[in-house]
């Protein structure tokens, strides 16, 4: 069936996401000239409040919200069960638009040990140091003072992360540091968010890398529209919400950058993958490349929540979400007045990188030792989970729930496309949860920091092992599934990005991560977007060392084109 073709551009993003929205700014911004599309499934974000006020991201999540897409995965024996199912963003922005806004980064050993070519941490921190405004402290030799993201402590804090990290230094004895995101420090206590410290709004890349160029006609976004595969020699294919399908035509370069579900799926759909799972799908393989939808790093990072009761009089964010109007009014009364209250806030004031001391290693058994001595133990820069305390989870009273993930899991598992038995798409997700691999009641008050610790039983660690198995849960951190590697190791794109088999055809977004990172991995995403601008620049022979121009009145104006 042909379909006609409605435009042509230099460069066409199938995706709108964090990694998208940075690489097809920063070369809107270098070269105006050139014509850009963003292909997004979703919708757009711009000066909408539920993604400017931090407080809101919880709402996003909801099962109605219109922003995410909820992969559920096949149901697994290590989950006692379970299917999980894991969220990604589906708007401009990808995740900066939608996520928790914690301002983690990796290990500098982390891009290190992934052995690609230019993307070695020596390459990758002057673009660490360039995507970012570091409001916290001056003066951090691998910090950035002048570029499009902000990062501060928020213009307002909760008071129980103070009795938090009191107790931690206390009972933990880690210390307190004003920054704990300096590439290799572990084991002290601090936060920072992906929010501005002067407006109090979320820091995304749509805001201040796309819709800050809406004066630029050559960059365009169309939203509601689903990329459904490339077609070689001929343009790319974009259906749109309703399933009637368009063609738009790159006449230099695809960047498929749909994420660690989107990406994959769209290179299966267009003939490159493993010959069975395009078979059963009916779809005619043009380049064998295994490695696509595999690696898939066990479904990010492995975490859980626990609550706890608060005390009546604590200040948490439950009245927010619960959205009790009185509290509500009153706090945007004040953010709209100088970016103070609540309303910039994520609920989230500490957090720490945790490694075990030598007790707490005796504690945890002799099944980590192996895997401690192969990756962490002379590897002081490796955390083994992330700590943190969010005040407030929302039933009808105050709570405080306790956060940890681990930050480097071996288990991987898979994600490809499939037909149901009515012949409709669907994904095959199987998530690696736990593969590698107490009863808890109400009391009153706080626990004396004198009292003697708990001791386990075997009925005990039983009782906790089925806890993590019933509620062990995504941080969203998905990444690996078109990786980064040699082609003989499973691999999908080389160092330029550019997918093993074809001409002019790049991959760009957290799926290329050919292993793990200890971190939230909004950080990486942005890193990974600001590389491939400028490989991509490199190729096409655009000046990149300009920079890039964040001006606020274009996303602010609401007559700013679309």
């Amino acid at each position: 069936m042909s379909h006609p073709i409605i435009s042509e551009f230099d460069i066409i993003f199938a995706g709108g996401g964090t990694t998208a929205c940075v690489v097809a700014g920063g070369l809107a911004a270098w070269d105006p000239s050139l014509s850009i599309l963003i292909l997004e499934g979703g919708q757009h974000t711009l000066n909408q409040a539920a993604h400017a006020q931090p407080y809101r991201f919880l709402s996003l999540r909801a099962p109605t919200g219109t922003t995410m897409t909820f992969n559920v995965g096949n149901p697994s024996p290590r989950l006692n069960g379970r299917a999980p199912i894991v969220p990604c963003a589906h708007c401009i922005g990808g995740g900066s638009s939608v996520n928790t806004m914690a301002y983690t980064r990796a290990p500098a050993s982390d891009f290190d040990d992934w052995g690609a070519d230019g993307w070695e941490s020596k390459n990758l921190i002057p673009l660490m140091k360039k995507l970012e405004t570091y409001e916290v402290k001056p003066d951090r030799p691998t910090h950035g003072y002048s570029g499009p993201i902000k990062v501060s402590s928020g213009r307002c804090k909760l008071g129980a992360s103070e009795e938090f990290i009191r107790v931690g230094m206390t009972y933990h004895k880690r210390q307190y540091m004003e920054d704990t995101d300096d590439l290799e420090t572990c084991n002290t206590y601090s936060l920072r968010r992906y929010i501005d410290g002067t407006t109090g709004r979320r820091s995304d890349v749509a805001h201040h890398y796309v819709y800050n160029q809406a004066h630029n006609a050559n960059l365009q976004i169309w939203v509601g529209k689903r990329v459904k595969r490339v077609i070689f020699h001929d343009p790319v294919s974009c259906p749109d919400a309703g399933q009637s399908s368009s063609i738009v035509r790159a006449s230099k370069l695809v960047v498929v950058s749909a994420g660690a579900f989107g990406s994959p799926a769209i290179l299966e759909r267009s003939g490159i993958g493993a010959e069975a799972i395009l078979k059963r799908c009916d779809i005619e393989q043009l380049v064998d490349l295994p490695g696509v939808g595999e690696n898939y790093r066990v479904l990010d990072h492995n975490g859980i929540f626990v609550p706890y009761f608060a005390a009546d009089g604590a200040i948490t964010m439950d009245p927010l979400w619960r959205g009790k109007e009185s509290v509500v009014q009153e706090n945007l009364a004040q953010w709209k007045l100088n970016g103070k209250s609540l309303i910039a806030q994520n609920g989230s004031d500490v957090k720490i990188k945790w490694r075990p001391d030598n007790d707490e290693l005796k504690a945890m058994g002799p099944a980590f030792q192996p895997r401690w001595k192969e990756f962490f133990q002379n590897r002081p820069d490796k955390a083994v989970a992330i700590f943190s305390l969010f005040e407030g989870i929302l039933p009808p009273r105050n709570y405080l729930a306790a956060f940890y993930c681990t930050l480097y899991p071996t288990s991987a598992g898979s994600v490809h496309i499939k037909l149901d038995k009515n012949g409709q798409e669907g994904i095959d997700f199987n998530a690696g949860y736990l593969d590698d691999a107490a009863v808890c009641g109400e009391i009153s008050g706080p626990v004396d920091l004198n009292a003697p610790d708990l001791i386990y039983t075997a009925e005990d660690d039983e009782a906790i092992d089925r806890f993590h198995r019933d509620r062990v849960q995504t941080t969203g951190h998905s990444l690996g599934t078109c990786a980064m590697k040699p082609r003989a190791d499973q691999g999908v794109v080389d160092a330029r990005l550019n997918v093993y088999g074809v001409t002019n055809i790049k991959v760009a977004d957290m799926s290329i991560a050919p292993k793990n990172v200890g971190t939230n991995t909004y950080s990486t995403a942005l890193l990974i977007g600001e590389k491939a601008a400028m490989i991509i620049a490199d190729e096409l022979g655009i000046n990149a060392d300009q920079p890039c121009s964040d001006s606020e009145s274009s996303w602010r104006n609401p007559q700013s084109r679309l």
